[in-house]
């Protein structure tokens, strides 16, 4: 099975609510986006317009991998954007920024491809699970994006006091996966960790200048760096590692709750989850009325079992409840406790009838749309219903499928470029080398006063003699008499000049040198190589065109001659 293959796979439109006042100075935007993070999109809005940060909120986040719609709200300013991947609709205008109170449920409708008609009995039985027992309301590999990119879980560092690591994993530690310009800046910080005056090169820069800011002022300090981070995103680092611990704490929950014959595990970004398949009347009903807390220093617990779940948990982690205060920083980096539903049940579950698959040939695909509440994966769902041959992505697999089209070109370029440094090789050195070049220590050069003039070029005290372009058999003339090719003029700046042959006694073992080894070309990267791409295609539109302009006149003229 294959999800998020096409944007349009994938859809969530939110269902909102928010006071409606007229002269709120928050204005209120319906943003359809695609392809992109909230915190992308968002970010895109506030440097187009010069805005603050902090001064777009929003209800949660959506997907990256898919088209999806939701509000946002902008404080104090009026804007507008109409992009192929992101747009927005204004609504209104609300006193207050919009937070998750605003949302009510998300609508999805996810078509899920690359299935054979074996899958679809498999399916009916899964669907009457989910329906009867729900499914375990876990956190999904979307949340755990640092861990993808390979960037660990930074709310470790910052519960060792290691602030320098926490910075250094956040924006010096590019990821393989990514080929944006924001790869490039982190692998220029990467290359040049501590010389903060260093010139980027690229304009993604800009996304980190408060941090260097902060570097340039007052090095050293890697706290004070790590607070300019955006707060909403200082706040997701923490809530990830967060989020881990509430997985892992439901995980030895559901073992301690269930038999082990009634549970199936599934591999995600973090690791393993564990699913039920069945349940006894009395568990099902704890289950279904079971919040589960997101952990802070302060927690307490009154279920035993989910004390002993969550102490099983910290000790793994070699940590305790008070360790998850960030000493220096308790005011501006906190872990929020707060209860979470143990299992979501989907409304409205809907499978569609089956089609023939557009993008995998002899394969049927499926649409499946349901309803959950605000904070729910959709993901968790579609995976429950396919448990049968659902297998989490490797980054190879990610990679391919994002582009596929262009990993096949890369490849294709690559060996190109070996094919023709190989032929450049075996040709030997380019033809501009002079002997000079190669083996300057044995070359003898002739004095001032004895250097003769540089063939096809007149002396200075010559030049008011010579005829001007008409001379040009001449020179070649002179030029077939001369002993060698001569240096140039004294006073001339340039490369070594060529000695003439009777001074170079060691003419035939300078010859038998080997020749240098071809320097390595650079190869392009990512956006000039799409730049190029684009220019073939324009080039070849423009072509087209004019050919077809050429048959237009040829017919016309035909016509007035009949």
């Amino acid at each position: 099975m294959r999800i998020k293959q096409k944007p349009e796979d994938f859809s969530v439109k939110e269902s909102y609510r928010f006071d409606e006042v007229d002269s709120g100075r928050h204005r209120v935007y319906l943003m359809d986006k695609q392809k992109l993070s909230t915190f992308d999109a968002v970010n895109r809005i506030r440097d187009a317009f010069g805005l603050k940060p902090g001064a777009i909120s929003y209800c949660g986040l959506k997907d990256k991998q898919g088209r999806t719609e939701q509000i946002i709200a902008v404080d104090g300013a009026d804007v507008d954007m109409q992009e192929p991947d992101l747009r927005l609709k204004f609504l209104g205008r609300t006193d207050k920024p919009l937070s998750a109170r605003n949302i009510t449920s998300n609508r999805f409708s996810v078509t899920v491809r690359a299935l054979t008609h074996d899958s679809l009995a498999p399916l009916n039985l899964a669907a009457a699970e989910v329906n009867r027992l729900g499914v375990v309301n876990y956190f999904d590999s979307q949340r755990f994006g640092a861990l993808k990119h390979g960037q660990g879980f930074i709310a470790k560092d910052l519960i060792r006091g290691d602030f320098e690591a926490a910075l250094h994993n956040y924006f010096a530690r590019p990821s393989e996966l990514d080929r944006t310009e924001d790869a490039k800046v982190k692998g220029f910080w990467r290359d040049n960790w501590g010389r903060w005056d260093a010139r980027v090169p690229f304009e993604g820069a800009k996304k980190y200048h408060r941090i260097l800011r902060s570097l340039r002022d007052h090095p050293g300090d890697w706290l004070r760096a790590f607070l300019q981070i955006d707060s909403d995103y200082r706040a997701m680092i923490l809530f990830e590692y967060q989020s881990f611990l509430w997985n892992e704490g439901v995980r030895r929950y559901l073992q301690l709750m269930l038999p082990r014959e009634a549970m199936f595990p599934m591999r995600y970004q973090a690791g393993t989850l564990l699913h039920f398949r069945d349940a006894t009347p009395d568990v099902l009903h704890t289950l279904r009325e079971k919040t589960f807390p997101l952990v802070g220093p302060d927690s307490t617990f009154e279920d035993p079992k989910v004390a002993e779940a969550m102490t099983w948990v910290l000790g793994k982690e070699k940590l305790k409840l008070p360790d998850l205060r960030i000493k220096g920083a308790e005011r501006m980096l906190y872990f929020k406790e707060e209860q979470r539903p143990l299992v979501m049940f989907p409304h409205k579950l809907v499978v569609g009838r089956t089609q023939n698959d557009d993008v995998n040939r002899g394969e049927i695909k499926v649409n499946v749309a349901f309803t959950l509440p605000p904070g729910a994966y959709a993901t968790l769902v579609i995976k429950r219903l396919f448990h049968f041959e659902y297998t989490e992505d490797t980054k190879e697999d990610i990679r391919t499928s994002q582009r596929p089209r262009l990993v096949t070109t890369e490849h294709e370029e690559a060996r190109v470029d070996a094919a023709r440094s190989a032929a450049r090789a075996s040709e030997g050195p380019a033809r501009h080398r002079t002997l000079a070049d190669r083996a300057p220590s044995r070359v003898a050069r002739p004095a001032s006063s004895e250097r003769p003039a540089r063939p096809g070029t007149a002396r200075r005290d010559d030049r008011a003699e010579a005829p001007g372009r008409d001379a040009r058999p001449a020179r070649r003339d002179s030029r077939a008499e001369a002993p060698g090719k001569e240096a140039r003029a004294p006073g001339r700046i340039g490369r070594p000049a060529r000695a003439p042959r009777e001074a170079l006694p060691e003419l035939d073992e300078v010859r038998a040198a080997p020749p240098p080894a071809p320097e390595a070309e650079i190869p392009l990267g990512f956006r000039a190589k799409q730049k190029q791409r684009k220019q073939v295609k324009a080039d070849g539109r423009a072509e087209k065109a004019e050919k077809q302009r050429l048959a237009a006149a040829k017919s016309a003229k035909k016509q007035k001659r009949k």
